[in-house]
């Protein structure tokens, strides 16, 4: 394991993030932020509680999930790209650098980069709205793990697009959509029958109902599920990613 390129692939993305952090820090910051006080304070207030928490303290882990989901994979997707649009794609791959090393470096940057916004957006809610963390671990362990998912799914990402514009799709037209649906201003038992059962087809519902249950100790699917979910996904994203390498898809052509 060659430790010195992990080191130098993580510093140099990490120092990037710190040159950008009005973008990569800041503007997701205040643009939850905002979601807290209309939702949290405007309209919590108007509202009744859900399973024994205020609506302002409910809709916490969403807006966390919301923010960890979309970051992950542009900080990813970007943090490979780059190397491919200016071509320095190719010294490192003719570098002796293991494709285990290289998403390691990337993933392992993008990933940092999302658990301190989690944490800065958790420590911002306080300002906002009263909640407590009834399993503190579970809860940074839910965060972290989705945080690797999601920046191995924004890697795969990065490898595919071929333009500026693609990169933005899926975390645009799907990826949020997805998370606005996915129970993270609602419960979804407050849901008819029929689109319970069809936003159970929805992967970010168990995202969400997983790291809400860390902080209340309420789900509205089973924790154990909403780990295997996460699990099979991040599964599936590294097969993807060994497949890129071993084929060289969109890296050596």
């Amino acid at each position: 394991m060659n430790l010195y390129a992990i080191q130098s692939i993580y510093r140099f993305e990490m120092e990037r993030t710190w040159r950008t952090i009005i973008q990569s820090i800041a503007s997701p910051v205040i643009s939850t932020s905002l979601y807290f006080v209309v939702f949290g304070s405007a309209i919590g207030g108007r509202m009744a509680q859900i399973d024994g928490v205020s609506y302002g303290a409910f809709i916490v882990p969403g807006l966390i999930m919301l923010s960890v989901l979309t970051e992950s994979i542009s900080n990813a997707s970007f943090g490979i790209y780059m190397p491919k649009w200016s071509g320095t794609i190719y010294e490192l791959l003719s570098a002796p650098v293991s494709p285990l090393e290289t998403v390691i470096g990337y993933v392992g940057a993008a990933a940092s980069k999302s658990v301190i916004l989690g944490v800065i957006i958790l420590a911002t809610a306080r300002v906002f709205v009263p909640f407590e963390i009834v399993h503190p671990f579970w809860m940074i362990g839910f965060l972290v793990l989705t945080s690797v998912t999601f920046c191995l799914f924004g890697f795969i990402i990065g490898v595919w697009a071929d333009g500026w514009e693609k990169m933005q799709i899926v975390p645009m037209m799907i990826v949020t959509p997805l998370t606005f649906l996915g129970g993270s201003f609602y419960s979804i038992d407050m849901l008819p029958p029929l689109w319970r059962q069809i936003t159970l087809f929805n992967p970010v519902v168990y995202l969400v109902s997983g790291f809400r249950w860390s902080f209340y100790g309420i789900s509205d699917v089973g924790v154990g599920l909403s780990l295997g979910m996460t699990f099979v996904f991040m599964l599936a994203c590294l097969a993807a990613i060994t497949w890129i390498f071993r084929t060289g898809y969109r890296l050596k052509v």
